[in-house]
């Protein structure tokens, strides 16, 4: 699978934390791959190892989204968004294999493919603002 892809359901799995409990994940995650037919092992590797980076720095992760999105606390953010935003802010701050660029460009496309008419631009806007870059 390509990069794009595997970030795809890693943010799959990462919207459901935020209706399962930490302890349902690992059934989840184990359902899911049993649907996933054209992955491989390294594939399903990638997407566990990432979603357990992620969902393990979440509260950290949205501390980070409190402090930049000025008026938007996580609480009130639409869950997709949110979803999008943390693995984006995840990648920009911990995964040394994703560009900082790459990070936003790839949360605007999810964004568009999953998320409202102005989930793009809120996304941009907000990892733009914690990038340092003029959003």
């Amino acid at each position: 699978m390509m990069r794009s892809e595997l970030r795809e359901h890693v943010f799959k799995m990462l919207f459901q934390i935020e209706f399962n409990d930490a302890s349902e994940m690992p059934e989840h995650l184990k359902y899911y791959f049993e649907d996933l037919e054209n992955a491989k092992d390294k594939d399903k590797d990638y997407i566990r190892s990432k979603y357990e980076a992620v969902a393990a720095r979440v509260p950290e992760i949205d501390e980070l989204l409190n402090q930049t999105a000025e008026g938007w606390k996580t609480s009130r953010m639409n869950k997709v968004d949110l979803t999008i935003l943390r693995l984006a802010v995840y990648e920009m701050r911990w995964d040394a294999d994703v560009p900082e660029g790459v990070a936003i460009n790839e949360a605007v496309e999810l964004a568009k493919k999953f998320g409202g008419d102005s989930s793009s631009s809120f996304v941009n806007g907000v990892l733009g603002k914690l990038a340092g870059q003029e959003s």
